[in-house]
């Protein structure tokens, strides 16, 4: 129990990987506010399992590609609790609303293109700025999570990996600006996850056999992979990295330029 009597926030975290870094913090002692946008019912379940272990859990609504339902959701837990430990930025557009923005690069629409920026990009540095105030003095961790996209053309996949590059960026420069108060900021970029946002890809088939077929360790990755580094990089022991990108894939960019 590592991380007992730590508070959590994980945005997205209803389901997927953003389900498995709160149930993982949560195994790890952290008390965990679970952020939805829609998903009410599944962010309660997620609640009711962090519970189920001994800690405490909240269900907390949020749009994270709208400033001012950050800075409600931000007000509310500074009222509540008046800190936080860990941040984990962790949620992506999907759904109908991102539908222009997975596409080639000349068939690109500017509603889901906007979309993903929004909660990518700008979500980071409006949710960031928030959680570093609750942080002061606490040694706190804040951890965005991206994706291989960034490096690694992905059909369909312009503007997430555009936008993730712009995340890891972003990551840098706090780590710098905030490392002398204490506070650890980094990154986990994982290779494809076979998770419900990866199968709204028009070629989630090929994706997902491509994948198997040339990653080192022959499989998918799966979300608890993620929530296994985020975890690590909550611990004391991961004090000394700072403003990283830690690619977690099994393998496959150690051998995907090799097509």
């Amino acid at each position: 129990m590592v991380l007992e009597e730590k508070l959590a926030f994980i945005t997205g975290a209803s389901r997927g990987i953003g389900r498995a870094i709160a149930l993982k913090l949560a195994s790890m002692g952290c008390d965990v506010i679970v952020n939805y946008y829609k998903s009410k019912e599944k962010a309660e379940e997620v609640v009711k399992e962090i519970e189920s272990m001994g800690r405490k859990g909240y269900a907390i609504q949020g749009d994270f590609g709208v400033k001012e339902d950050i800075d409600r959701v931000f007000d509310e837990i500074t009222e509540k609790f008046g800190y936080l430990d860990i941040f984990v930025s962790n949620a992506v557009a999907s759904g109908r609303e991102v539908v222009g923005g997975f596409a080639p690069f000349l068939r690109l629409k500017e509603k889901g293109t906007l979309r993903i920026y929004n909660i990518t990009t700008f979500g980071f540095i409006w949710s960031s700025q928030r959680a570093v105030k609750l942080m002061e003095g606490r040694e706190g961790k804040i951890i965005a999570i991206s994706s291989t996209g960034t490096r690694d053309y992905m059909p369909n996949y312009a503007i997430h990996g555009s936008a993730k590059a712009a995340l890891e960026t972003l990551v840098r420069y706090l780590a710098v600006e905030v490392g002398p108060m204490g506070i650890n900021v980094n990154c986990v970029s994982g290779g494809p996850i076979d998770t419900e946002a990866i199968q709204l890809f028009p070629n989630y088939e090929e994706v997902k056999e491509g994948t198997i077929k040339l990653t080192p360790l022959g499989r998918m990755g799966q979300p608890e992979d993620i929530a296994g580094v985020v975890g690590f990089l909550c611990t004391p022991d991961a004090r000394w990295i700072q403003g990283q990108t830690i690619i977690v894939d099994g393998g496959l960019s150690l051998v995907r330029g090799g097509r």
